[in-house]
């Protein structure tokens, strides 16, 4: 069932075509805002829970707050999950969600990594004219003669370029993977924090092997200690790549990243100087990498004295970082970004303080602080459940863990789908990350939220794998190869779009092509062709579901049952009477009966139907 026929089935302010109205804006708030104020009703007397960090006690420890735990320190669970924690209760239970455990899966590499890739140019004109120059780049000699002399040199960039791409959309897989299946999940929950945190792109970096050993890093130090995770963070090639640092120098500082490490990473606006700035610059010269490896020049750092936050010295960049964490203003602005993302999305100022001065007094523990935020009365209060609007990220690989699958689809495609919804893994906007909460949603985003589920349950027969066909760019690449198959010239095969086969631009091009030094657009072909040879295929698996199994050993009787049944595994919301009613006579009308178990030879597809109504409503989207 489309999605949108899904919302107007509960004659929701939606029209509908494939897109809503602009007036639904105002239903999707009043929906989710709501979604609060069920939670309290249910929650009686724990509304004086609200900014208690005191420990919940063993004997108040409900099936509710297990897969409350789950939801915030992983990423949903079923009902098995629930009942394991339940049963090892609260202190335990935070415990054992962020245990290291030996055995996690590590990254399998294509090998798509060739020396003389690194350092990788800035841009082919770069490429080329570092050619012409030296006769020589990317590990490949200029041919001495013949046309298109440098034209491996150019294939060889386009190469790098799509394979380091189509390689880092595999490390999402692998990373969301491990988000799936893991029974640490806080470890990955964590990570997903600093790597939004501490946001670098593959747009720009350009090196799958730096993201993925950042993402290594947040996995295996993110529940340590802040001050060492910020300096690794500093000295590592994906941040110095990303912000610029090799155009840090004595002579001319950059102040990317000494600008970030104050604004985003550490103190937040308003609380440092622009002589703070600079100076701090100075301090990080000399900061850069050789291929995966931390490297420091010290002929190109600036070792004079620097003012910096009321302190002067000769400051390295490492002395900078320490100054900056001997700040309260560090603890309070980390702490408060920590609770916002592990508990709710807004924080009173003397909460806010509390939360800093409990941080800097653990040194900057960052696991010693999330179990005293996960263990504390104020998390399991009322109003901290139930009004988290799952990120993309969130949305995808806890349906998949709820639905209990073992391992990761290739159908629909993660990386298509969380792009779509605004969270690309290893993709992120901005150095500031994403935005969260609300920005989550919007009504066409719902939409793609709800298509999201009906692809999961009924597969799209004309997928086409994005990792076996040009994601960028593609329409020109094929047309490219498809006319060099046609028995046409390079020239004829390259020329843009637009231009006639024949004429006199036409005939330019080929006398063009008897003696040009490369082509660019046959470069672009011939780099998708080796990427796609050399990098692994993603597996594209279904979701391999038995509702009806499901159904039967529940036990559920009428369709009220089933509706129950899903409701308690898949929502944190409890819906409205109504709309269960709306729900069961839905489900009644596909299987012809209210008697489940006569009609469980024939119910998958119906049972389908009413999972995809119930995971499109707005109530799904919160945990």
């Amino acid at each position: 069932m489309p999605t949108c026929r899904v919302l107007c089935m509960f004659g929701r302010t939606f029209g509908c075509g494939r897109r809503p109205r602009v007036g639904s804006l105002l239903w999707v708030s009043l929906v989710l805002g709501g979604a609060a104020s069920v939670a309290a009703a249910e929650a009686g007397d724990r509304a004086a829970w609200l900014g208690d960090l005191t420990p919940i006690e063993r004997g108040a420890w409900t099936a509710s707050d297990a897969a409350h735990l789950l939801e915030r320190a992983g990423f949903g669970a079923t009902p098995a999950d629930v009942q394991r924690l339940l049963r090892l209760g609260p202190k335990r239970a935070v415990r054992e969600l962020s245990r290291p455990r030996r055995g996690a899966s590590a990254f399998v590499h294509s090998g798509i990594f060739d020396a003389g890739l690194d350092p990788f140019p800035p841009s082919r004109p770069a490429t080329t004219n570092a050619a012409k120059r030296d006769g020589r780049a990317l590990g490949i000699d200029v041919k001495p003669t013949g046309n298109r002399p440098i034209q491996p040199i150019v294939n060889k960039f386009f190469y790098w370029l799509r394979a380091s791409r189509l390689e880092t959309d595999r490390v999402a897989y692998w990373w969301a993977n491990r988000m799936l299946v893991s029974e640490s999940p806080l470890v990955e929950k964590t990570a997903l924090f600093w790597h939004g945190h501490f946001a670098v792109n593959e747009d720009k970096v350009r090196d799958y092997r730096k993201l993925l050993a950042q993402i290594e890093l947040f996995q295996a130090a993110g529940l340590g200690n802040f001050r060492d995770l910020l300096l690794a963070v500093a000295r590592s090639p994906a941040m110095l790549a990303f912000l610029d640092a090799g155009v840090n120098v004595k002579d001319a500082p950059n102040e990317n990243f000494a600008r970030e490490i104050m604004e985003l990473f550490t103190l937040g606006v308003g609380h440092y100087g622009e002589q703070d700035v600079r100076e701090a610059a100075r301090a990080f010269t000399g900061w850069n990498y050789d291929g995966l490896r931390f490297a420091f020049d010290p002929e190109l750092h600036d070792q004079g004295a620097k003012r910096f936050l009321g302190h002067e010295g000769r400051f390295d960049g490492e002395q900078i970082i320490d100054l900056i964490l001997a700040e309260r203003q560090a603890a309070d602005f980390l702490a408060a970004k920590l609770y916002r993302f592990f508990v709710r999305d807004t924080v009173a100022p003397e909460l806010a303080r509390e939360l800093g001065r409990r941080l800097y007094e653990l040194d900057y523990d960052v696991g010693g602080f999330l179990a005293l935020l996960l263990r504390s009365k104020d998390f399991y209060s009322p109003a901290s459940r139930a009004v988290h609007i799952k990120s993309p990220v969130e949305l995808v690989v806890s349906t998949y863990r709820k639905l209990g699958l073992g391992a990761l689809p290739g159908v629909p495609d993660f990386n298509v789908v969380t792009g779509s919804l605004g969270q690309r893994l290893l993709h992120p906007p901005t150095v500031a990350g994403w935005s969260a909460g609300r920005a989550w949603i919007t009504p066409s985003l719902l939409f793609e939220r709800g298509n999201f589920v009906q692809d999961v349950l009924f597969p799209d027969i004309g997928f086409v794998p994005p990792d076996r066909y040009p994601n960028y760019g593609g329409a020109n690449i094929v047309a490219v190869q498809d006319r060099l198959r046609a028995g046409e010239s390079v020239a004829s095969a390259t020329r843009p779009a637009g231009v006639a086969a024949g004429g006199e631009m036409a005939a330019s091009n080929a006398m063009a092509d008897q003696d040009e030094a490369f082509n660019t657009r046959l470069g672009s072909m011939r780099g998708w062709q080796l990427a796609i040879e050399r990098v692994l295929p993603i597996p594209r698996t279904t979701a391999r579901l038995d509702l009806a199994g499901e159904i039967r050993a529940a036990g559920a009787v009428d369709c009220a049952a089933v509706v129950n049944y899903f409701e308690r595994r898949f929502l944190s919301v409890a819906l409205e009477a109504q709309v269960r009613r709306t729900l069961s006579d839905f489900l009644l009308a596909q299987l012809g009966t209210d008697d489940v178990a006569a009609a469980l030879s024939y119910a998958e597809e119906p049972l389908r139907l009413l999972l995809h109504t119930m995971l499109s409503l707005p109530e799904y989207q919160l945990g």
